[in-house]
């Protein structure tokens, strides 16, 4: 399999870090988490229970781009990319870039977040605000999609199959 560049993609709570840093470690390339790449003042605003706004977003998406054109391997990153237009921001200048999106519903995802401690994500009025604002990708934008609900190590397996036939990368 070549080396990929991959965002793992979805509303907060949906398992991006766990499931990309999996994916990282069987594909042997590094993984970052977006959420390290945030100001600041864009953790005290979420922290605050204050949704981000486009412009909160602006420049953490160009350190994202940046990283992702940036690294001369693979990676993987875990980044909710929520918006079409975050996603083609992300995949300026990295047109093989793949994108898997975690999909489950609100109380599916609710549930999960909820139990989660030392994050500065606060409350389901923030949630609700990722769901209002998502934008899941369309078929023309060659996501891999899948079930929050399905175990792990199967969304693992699945997605590593998906990248591993280029016919099926950008047709999902």
């Amino acid at each position: 399999m070549s080396v990929s560049k991959i965002i793992v993609m979805g509303v907060s709570g949906c398992g991006k870090s766990l499931i990309g840093t999996r994916l990282a470690e069987r594909l042997q390339v590094p993984f970052f988490d977006a959420d390290d790449f945030h100001s600041p003042a864009n953790v005290a605003k979420m922290a605050s229970g204050v949704p981000l706004t486009d412009a909160d977003r602006s420049g953490w998406l160009d350190d994202l781009a940046g990283l992702v054109k940036g690294e001369q391997g693979g990676l993987v990153l875990a980044c909710s990319a929520l918006k079409r237009a975050y996603r083609d921001r992300l995949r300026a200048g990295n047109p093989s870039l793949q994108f898997v999106y975690l999909k489950g519903d609100m109380e599916t995802i609710w549930s999960r977040h909820s139990s989660r401690e030392d994050h500065y994500f606060n409350g389901r009025s923030m949630l609700e605000s990722q769901f209002r604002t998502l934008e899941e990708p369309e078929p023309g934008e060659g996501a891999i999609v899948v079930d929050v609900c399905e175990p792990p190590d199967r969304i693992v397996e699945r997605c590593l199959a998906v990248l591993s036939t280029p016919d099926r990368r950008r047709k999902n």
